[in-house]
């Protein structure tokens, strides 16, 4: 009897070690509340496992930006990919200047200085922010760029996500800048919502990203940004510091995804996923296999 009751304290106590150095040997990848972000977060997870054997929790679906971030900070997270342009405007609270190498450059800095952060080399495209209406409006009213929208905007009805209507570099400053005064306040809804709602005539031109799969599929129509407006936001995978240091070898694997992803190669992943319904982890496989990652 005696052994037995030492066979199980000592079955409690190893279990007790696992459950407590469990957190030590994974790492957690998190991504926001749309596809790309889904796409992405799959992609660098089986990436790491593939290539430092490192087992990986996702936590896809988070939510919003600074929502994220602190998940980040906080240590629930370890790992997950912002855009250069979102870091410095929603995150640190800064008004870009200069090219894209110039924010990425102003938030490795930043990230590095005051949160422990290690912004790893981009990815390869940027996805940034698209006025899109429907391709007959576009044809029909001879529109190529935002501009040319602020004289039929007070009959128009705007769509945005929620994120979009509140941040530094979202609907009030592109509506200043452009001059922008449309027939009522813009509808907010979920991102997955949007193109449909837009097809179903519900609202007129929506916020959307220059990387959606729909936009091509649902005969929609980017506006070109021709005041530049909006910053660079070239997609980057942010990494706490302290995760790098308890596995060195995470800064190889994400090193060998740098400029590995295009614009194109994103916008067909988006499509598969959001168009054919396919399953993000099984797309990223195929990606993977055909970029031989």
């Amino acid at each position: 009897m005696r052994r037995v009751i030492i066979s199980l304290l000592f079955l409690a106590a190893l279990l007790a070690a696992a459950c407590h150095s469990s957190p030590q040997s994974k790492i957690t990848i998190g991504s926001k509340f749309f596809t790309e972000q889904v796409v992405l977060a799959e992609l660098l997870a089986q990436h790491i496992e593939a290539k430092t054997g490192i087992p990986v929790i996702r936590k896809a679906n988070l939510g919003g930006t600074l929502l994220v971030h602190k998940a980040l900070l906080a240590g629930e997270l370890d790992l997950y990919v912002e855009y250069s342009g979102t870091a410095l405007t929603t995150v640190l609270g800064e008004i870009p200047h200069g090219d894209s190498a110039a924010v990425y450059n102003r938030v490795k800095q930043l990230y590095a200085d005051r949160f422990h952060l290690d912004v790893t080399e981009p990815l390869g495209f940027e996805n940034t922010f698209a006025m899109v209406i429907r391709g007959d409006d576009a044809k029909n009213l001879h529109l190529q760029k935002i501009s040319d929208i602020a004289i039929i905007a007070p009959k128009w009805r705007a769509g945005v996500g929620y994120e979009f209507l509140e941040r530094p570099d979202g609907f009030p400053g592109l509506s200043k800048n452009y001059g922008l005064h449309f027939a009522e306040s813009p509808k907010v809804m979920d991102l997955g919502l949007i193109y449909r709602a837009l097809v179903d005539h519900q609202v007129d031109i929506v916020a959307g990203n220059s990387t959606d799969g729909l936009v091509d599929s649902l005969g929609l129509f980017a506006l070109e940004d021709d005041r530049h407006y909006f910053p660079p936001y070239d997609a980057v995978p942010i990494v706490r510091q302290s995760t790098l240091a308890r596995f060195p070898q995470l800064r190889a694997a994400l090193a060998d995804l740098a400029g590995k992803l295009s614009a194109s190669d994103i916008r067909r992943l988006n499509y598969a996923v959001d168009a054919r319904h396919q399953d993000a982890a099984a797309v990223v496989r195929a990606f993977r296999a055909t970029k031989g990652l």
